[in-house]
């Protein structure tokens, strides 16, 4: 089965289906939401929705690697970086729907 990928105008579009408010709501709230989330990550501070999933910022060790063109050894730097973790009733609902559709 080939991976579907949803657009942010997608988004926006089932989230003024459900709401049943205008593009421009819609689109409001959306932007609304990322904001808060990339500010919130941003000063270091975790997005816990119960049951759905956290938000949090990662911090990756520093490693050495290498340049594919020569070959030669790199220190790649530590980062930090954005990171989801699926809370228990969403891996249950996405396992599911998995089983079912394999069933």
């Amino acid at each position: 089965m080939a991976e579907q990928v949803m657009s942010k105008a997608e988004f926006i579009a089932e989230v003024q289906a459900i709401t049943g408010s205008s593009k421009k709501e819609a689109t409001a709230g959306v932007n609304a939401a990322l904001r808060i989330i990339e500010d919130q990550l941003v000063q270091g501070n975790n997005i816990q929705f119960t049951g759905f999933g956290t938000f949090e910022v990662k911090q990756r060790a520093a490693r050495t690697g290498h340049n594919p063109q020569t070959g030669e050894k790199i220190l790649i730097q530590a980062k930090k970086v954005p990171a989801f973790a699926p809370g228990k009733t969403l891996r249950d609902v996405v396992r599911d729907s998995y089983m079912l559709q394999n069933a």
